[in-house]
């Protein structure tokens, strides 16, 4: 039984790492048989990992076709983002006042290593997640945390960085740096403001890319209803 949970949770981390790396695309079928092949495991563990992924909403059953990847549409997205924008103001804040000296040091090593990776998109999403989660541990709240790294989850199914969008890097850039002279200077509603504009431009942009691919047909409009 418990190589059973090892494996089961393996093939979980591994099922989702494939759909935040987008090598799972939304709207993909997810079938047991090909899940256990493909993690060398027995069908349980993989139908185990794939009833997980459903809790969490990064897997639909759809009628006629099964398991699938989640896929966002318009409202959705603008929910998740707005949400966001609340959850993470509400960390930087938190952040301002609870951090250490040594993770405001950290977060502000981050956002000075951003511009050797300003010309490649995915390391410049990584390093940005592993800021973001940096921000969440400062904040020295647990819940809000959870609540973050779900929203963080749901965020995978949208495909893609933001930061691919002309310009965005940028002005993501200077809005880390805002936000790092905000904690440093202890200022909650500055760290607030910062965080919350940071997340506000990121929805903009996100919804720009949004519209590119369904003008280039990578990506399928939303529903009419």
């Amino acid at each position: 039984m418990a190589s059973n949970v090892s494996r089961g949770e393996a093939a979980y981390m591994q099922l989702k790492e494939a759909i935040q790396s987008g090598a799972l695309a939304p709207g993909t079928r997810v079938r047991e048989v090909e899940i256990a092949e493909r993690f060398g495991i027995s069908r349980t563990p993989a139908r185990e990992a794939i009833r997980r992924l459903e809790s969490k909403g990064l897997i639909s059953i759809v009628p006629h076709q099964g398991a699938v990847i989640s896929s966002l549409d318009h409202q959705q997205t603008m929910e998740l983002y707005d949400l966001r924008e609340i959850l993470e103001g509400s960390a930087a804040a938190f952040a301002a006042r609870h951090a250490s000296a040594a993770e405001i040091e950290e977060l502000a090593e981050l956002v000075v290593s951003e511009p050797q990776f300003a010309d490649q998109p995915e390391r410049l999403a990584e390093l940005n997640r592993v800021f973001h989660a940096s921000l969440y541990r400062a904040a020295h709240n647990r819940f809000l945390e959870r609540a973050l790294l779900g929203l963080r989850d749901s965020m995978a199914l949208l495909g893609g960085t933001s930061l691919q969008v002309a310009g965005r890097y940028e002005t993501a850039h200077a809005e880390h740096e805002a936000l790092i002279e905000a904690l440093n200077a202890r200022d909650e509603n500055r760290a607030e403001t910062a965080a919350k504009t940071h997340i506000r431009n990121a929805q903009r942009a996100r919804l720009k890319l949004m519209r590119a691919r369904m003008i280039d047909g990578t990506q399928a409009a939303p529903p009419a209803e």
